[in-house]
Parts: C-alpha cells; structure tokens; sequence
C-alpha cells in the first residue's frame, strides 16, 4: 500500500502537512485552503502554488506544493 503525503513550503522555508492535493497556480489560504476569487479581503495572507514536485520512495509519495505569497496590486486585484 501506498500513502501519500502533501507538504506546503512556505517562502520562508517552514513546511506545513496538508489533508488535500492541490494544483498548480491554484490560490490558498495561511492554512492551506483553496481560496475562490473574489476573496473577501485584500488584507488577507493569501498565496499561490508555483510548482508542484513528488518525491516517490518505497510504499510512499510525497507532493510538496511551493507557494509565492501574493502582494500588492495583485492582491487588490483578487479581492474584486
């Protein structure tokens, strides 16, 4: 059996465990959740996943999902 593990990595460099897959390009919350557009505040954190890699080792894989933080008139933008 095979388990499959999802890591955020954080700008920062700190790494988070997540429940869900997510998908390139796709919007998140601090946490890790999927955000929709427009997003409720142009105060939040919020940021993109700009590249997805497995790592594949026996019985396991692992996806780490980098995120960029999202800023400025960017973030305006989302917000509507």
């Amino acid at each position: 059996m095979t388990s499959i593990t999802h890591i955020l990595r954080y700008p920062e460099g700190d790494e988070k465990e997540i429940e869900q897959s997510l998908n390139f390009n796709q919007i998140i919350d601090l946490n890790g959740r999927p955000i929709s557009t427009p997003i409720p505040s142009p105060k939040m954190i919020i940021y993109r996943v700009f590249r997805v890699s497995t790592k594949e080792e026996r019985g396991e894989v692992i996806k780490y999902y980098y995120l960029e933080l999202i800023v400025g008139e960017e973030l305006l933008g989302l917000a509507r």
